[in-house]
């Protein structure tokens, strides 16, 4: 039971004043019967008095709808606000049962921080107002009768503050629950997060439906894998090759990130990147953001290359890598219970081919991708090669370098004295 549901319309709240107000006018008409010579139609308001009580437990316990129910509640709540009224006019406006009445009135309606305070206190002083021009008589409360009505109310705000006081440590342990709920949610997804890319990432958690099914994209393609370390696996006990490989995976994961591509497969020591989904700054873009990140790897694999023969690896793994842009099929693959996100097409099977083209150390694009970075990138064109797979040789290039990179490497050269 949420909050809202507890305290508003609060059913058992508002019964539990309705009771103690009825109680309090059985006091009050009891008290004065004597004075007014026993009159038969202070038996007729006891009558009323009871069937009020009556008549709105019965009507709040039916079946209604929400709606229904709700607009019951409010108009019963009016109706007690307006009994109250009528009472402390009843008495003449006496000062003890005004505050004792007007108390716990009041309590009823902070404890329960009630929406329809306004209305409640609308009805209490149309209660009192028409009281004051519309009854026939007065009531001058005597000592018991006073007495009787402080305890009752005094009683009832008792019960009210100590209702409170259980709703409140019930949310209290609610929201610890949620707290210690959501530590553990956030500590899964940090664990799950370990396996997808952040743009995928980022894509679930906000909602994105997760659901079988694919599109068509324009995208870029990145293969790459360890030139050698198939033969450096059987130098190495399987810690070292643990450690480098993790070395390895580590740093090129976290450049593919930080250039915003979409990491979709590492198996072994091959990595495959594309850009353009489920991000995408458009096709030129993201083909310029896939060179730049195999350039990025291709310095970082030359440090770690330098690391590894200082920790006596005499020939430390190179890094082939190839690229390609076009039209590929992209989402998520399998069956209901079991996806994969990913992507297929001519496109991806070339990305793969050109990298296991490529020399050590060098990055191979296709035609597709050289025009849509050669304004970025410089590239030697390296002519057609037949590739695996496909009928027609394919128009490769080799990357050189981003156009921005050179030019500050001549001006430095240029400022150099000779």
């Amino acid at each position: 039971m949420t909050w809202k549901a507890f305290i508003y319309p609060s059913p058992k709240l508002q019964e539990l004043y309705r009771l103690a107000l009825g109680v309090c006018g059985v006091t009050v008409l009891l008290g004065a019967w004597r004075d007014i010579g026993y009159h038969a139609g202070l038996l007729g308001v006891l009558l009323a008095l009871f069937l009020y009580q009556l008549g709105s437990y019965l009507t709040i316990g039916t079946q209604l709808t929400n709606i229904n129910r709700q607009r019951l509640a409010l108009g019963i709540e009016f109706s007690d606000s307006l009994i109250t009224g009528l009472l402390i006019a009843l008495v003449a406006f006496d000062p003890t049962i005004t505050v004792a009445l007007g108390a716990a009135l009041l309590v009823t309606i902070i404890g329960a921080m009630k929406a329809s305070a306004p209305l409640d206190l609308f009805g209490a002083f149309l209660g009192a107002t028409l009281g004051y021009w519309l009854l026939p008589l007065s009531i001058s409360a005597s000592t018991p009768v006073q007495l009787l009505v402080v305890c009752t109310s005094f009683a009832y705000c008792l019960i009210n503050v100590n209702m409170a006081r259980h709703t409140h440590c019930r949310l209290a342990d609610q929201h610890e629950s949620v707290l210690r709920q959501n530590d553990w949610l956030t500590l899964r997804t940090f664990h799950l997060s370990k396996y997808l890319s952040p743009a995928l990432r980022k894509a679930i958690l906000t909602g994105k439906d997760v659901k079988a099914g694919t599109q068509e994209k324009t995208l870029t393609v990145f293969f790459s894998d360890m030139e050698g370390f198939t033969k450096l696996a059987e130098e190495l006990d399987p810690e070292q090759l643990t450690s480098l490989l993790n070395t390895y995976l580590t740093e090129m994961s976290e450049i593919a990130f930080r250039f915003g591509g979409t990491v979709d497969k590492v198996i072994g020591d091959s990595i495959m990147v594309f850009f353009g989904d489920p991000e995408s700054r458009g096709v030129r873009s993201d083909a310029i953001s896939c060179v730049s990140m195999a350039l990025a790897m291709q310095g970082a694999m030359k440090e770690l290359q330098s690391r590894w023969r200082k920790e006596g690896i005499i020939n430390p793994p190179g890094l082939r890598m190839g690229i390609n842009s076009g039209a590929c099929k992209v989402g998520n693959f399998g069956t209901e219970n079991r996806l994969d996100y990913t992507l297929l097409g001519r496109a991806v099977n070339l990305a793969s081919r050109l990298e296991s083209a490529a020399q050590n150390n060098e990055i191979l694009i296709s035609k597709d991708t050289f025009d849509l970075v050669k304004d970025a990138v410089h590239c030697q064109d390296k002519g057609r090669i037949s590739v695996k797979g496909f009928t027609d040789p394919i128009n490769v290039f080799s990357v050189t370098d981003l156009h921005k990179n050179i030019a500050s490497r001549q001006a430095i050269n240029q400022e150099v004295p000779a």
